[in-house]
């Protein structure tokens, strides 16, 4: 059997779980690591740019690709200084866009993130913008030099799920870039559902992290993103609208 490898940026990764560290510590990052089998976990580089024990970067394994994100930026001009900064940090070349003016929901404003990643595109960071799930945008990102769109699948730290589930299903049928869910999965049963629509990977993070079993939740998600993943590429059976079918002869048996 062909193995299923995700590509993205050029690399290649056999997990398609990515951590969200925003309420990061030792145990989140150990059990995404070692349960959810983590291959890459997103950092603020406020907390890459900090001495002593609140450096993220102590914490993470080595072998784990950095996704430093641009949180706090409010325009394109910001968060391309905070990308540029990571990079001098030697966080490598992948960036998460984070554009946000929102205090109150904290949605991403859509066109400031098209402007950052062209930019970005162009000084040669691999960009992973974070965006509300709209084709037009989606289409721009593409256009301005985007390795994936991360569409979010509720407000962040919601924990509400797929509030956005039809036009996540929008992206992934007329994108053609890795669509990458991102913020409010709560249940790796929702994690699951989006693998199956036929997202590229999920990113987590609140939904570990607030888990009374971090261990436990985060190898809960991996086998979740994996068994959607695998009904996916199985190719999910028809759904009947109205009545039901059968699956063997009910009464035939009797005429023998």
């Amino acid at each position: 059997m062909k193995q299923d490898i995700f590509m993205l940026g050029g690399q290649q990764f056999q997990s398609r779980f990515i951590l969200g560290s925003g309420k990061y510590n030792v145990n989140l990052i150990q059990a995404a690591v070692e349960n959810a089998k983590a291959q890459i976990i997103t950092l603020a580089v406020r907390r890459a740019n900090s001495s002593g024990e609140a450096n993220i970067l102590n914490f993470i394994p080595e072998g784990v690709t950095l996704l430093p994100n641009t949180s706090g930026a409010r325009t394109a001009e910001e968060a391309v200084r905070i990308a540029k900064l990571s990079r001098e940090l030697g966080c490598g070349d992948f960036v998460k866009v984070e554009i946000m003016r929102d205090s109150k929901y904290l949605l991403p404003d859509n066109q400031e993130t098209v402007r950052a990643t062209e930019w970005l595109a162009k000084e040669g960071f691999i960009v992973l913008p974070y965006m509300y799930p709209d084709l037009n945008t989606a289409r721009d990102l593409v256009n301005a030099g985007a390795a994936a769109v991360m569409p979010l699948a509720a407000p962040i730290g919601s924990n509400k799920g797929l509030a956005t589930r039809e036009f996540i299903q929008i992206l992934i049928d007329e994108i053609d870039l890795p669509i990458i869910v991102d913020a409010g999965i709560g249940r790796p049963s929702q994690a699951c559902e989006v693998m199956e629509m036929g997202a590229a990977a999920v990113m987590a993070n609140t939904a570990i992290a607030t888990a009374g079993n971090i261990p436990q939740m985060a190898s809960a998600f991996r086998r979740a993103i994996e068994a959607g993943r695998k009904a996916y590429l199985s190719g999910l059976g028809r759904v009947r609208e109205k009545g039901g079918e059968a699956s063997s002869p009910l009464t035939g048996f009797l005429r023998d």
